[in-house]
């Protein structure tokens, strides 16, 4: 701090600086608080951060449409809307994506046309009647803007919202941007299925997108792998790229506070989990919905503990027995094993860099398989979340893990090569 004191006289005309401590013949002055230090600035700044600063000129004169949730904010917190609302842009409409514009909705209900109650906007679901942005949606609109933050694994839902917006904005001729984030994977961790063709598993929202399970790209630059491969490309799509993201970045290096891309996503460490935990979504063992660590606690009642942490050793995580009960929220509206205890197993990440998620989930599914009481939720309820056949046929024929981990890799190298040309950041 300043070694002086400032002293205003009444008249407010003359400045008198004084050595700290008691001047004779003047009051003390009050101590004051030290001024905090400013936070400082992200290492990464994401598509809305530039737009805010550039005073997002690049929407000027337009009528925009904007897919938008609760994570669509700046470093600061201000939302998307806010930010082009504040710069005299022109936003008509609000798509609402899986759990909503202010991202309250549980997994799997569908999300109703509203208006938004904080700007009066109509709010268009892309997770309800439809998923897709229809030509009367869009009509009078001459930007379509999408701004999620993504999870970076195919069965979450936001990758497949983009591309069908990106295919309804190629369908009318209209811009389509991309206000890019950080794929919290990272963009070097590449892993799992492609998917079959679609006469074996149907498309549906969770198995929409291209490429390997964890694919280690971003929004914008899966926009730009997927409008390469389209018969009608999107001529005028243009991603608004992050200044300071590398591919080997973890969430804690970008310097951003988190914000739950969804209700049950609720911390970094729960998004390395997540390509691997939430595979028993497929099972009738529960993957933390309806407790304070979803994708971070499993179990259920009849779980054998010891039998499952002996026999699951992963790169990056580390198992320890826990009991839980799960409990109805907003978040989970109807969890299993609603109001019973269960027991399980608590996932530490430590390593996020090292962690292998989905050998997390394919050996925690191996293991699982041996209790007596295990189920699938649905014969092919796995099928639809990798998006292939395969993988439950090699755990029921009891292939190992390695076998069935190893199985994808050279499909994993094609993509990489694949990909090459819809990168952005090193």
């Amino acid at each position: 701090m300043n070694p002086t004191r400032s002293l205003i006289c009444a008249a407010g005309t003359a400045v008198l600086f004084l050595a700290a401590g008691h001047a004779p013949g003047l009051p003390e002055a009050p101590a004051q608080e030290p001024t905090p230090a400013p936070a400082p600035a992200p290492a990464v700044l994401v598509g809305l951060d530039r737009v805010q600063e550039e005073g997002a000129r690049m929407f000027r004169g337009k009528k925009v449409a904007l897919v938008a949730h609760a994570a669509s904010v700046t470093a600061e917190g201000r939302s998307a809307v806010d930010v082009l609302r504040g710069s005299n842009v022109e936003v008509v409409k609000l798509f609402a994506p899986e759990h909503g514009v202010a991202g309250r909705v549980a997994a799997g209900d569908r999300v109703p046309d509203s208006t938004d109650p904080d700007t009066g906007l109509p709010v268009v679901s892309l997770y309800g009647e439809k998923t897709k942005p229809s030509p009367e949606d869009l009509e009078g609109i001459d930007t379509l803007v999408f701004d999620l933050q993504d999870a970076g694994v195919r069965f979450y839902t936001y990758m497949s919202t983009m591309i069908l917006c990106l295919e309804a904005a190629a369908e009318k001729d209209i811009e389509f941007v991309v206000l890019d984030r950080p794929n919290p994977l990272g963009g070097e961790r590449v892993e799992g299925p492609v998917p079959d063709a679609r006469e074996s598993v149907p498309a549906s929202m969770v198995n929409t997108a291209p490429g390997p399970l964890v694919h280690g790209l971003t929004a914008g630059e899966m926009a730009r792998f997927v409008n390469s491969k389209l018969p009608r490309k999107a001529k005028r799509l243009k991603v608004v790229e992050m200044k300071g993201w590398r591919r080997s970045m973890i969430w804690a290096e970008t310097g951003r506070a988190w914000v739950n891309p969804s209700p049950n996503l609720r911390s970094p460490d729960a998004a390395v989990a997540y390509p691997g935990t939430a595979l028993l979504e497929a099972t009738n063992v529960s993957e933390g919905r309806g407790t304070e660590e979803p994708f971070l606690l499993i179990g259920a009642p009849w779980l054998r503990t010891p039998a499952l942490t002996a026999g699951v050793s992963v790169t990056g995580f580390a198992l320890e027995a826990a009991r839980f009960v799960p409990k109805a929220s907003r978040a989970a509206t109807s969890p299993k094993y609603k109001d019973v205890e269960c027991k399980g197993l608590r996932v530490r990440v430590r390593d996020p860099r090292a962690a292998k998620p989905y050998e997390l989930g394919i050996a925690l599914l191996f293991q699982l398989r041996r209790q007596p009481e295990f189920q699938w939720r649905t014969p092919n309820a796995l099928d639809n979340l990798l998006g292939t056949r395969r993988v439950r046929d090699m755990l029921r024929r009891g292939e190992t893990v390695t076998a069935i981990v190893n199985a994808d890799a050279e499909a994993i190298q094609g993509f990489r090569q694949d990909r090459r040309d819809a990168l952005l950041y090193k």
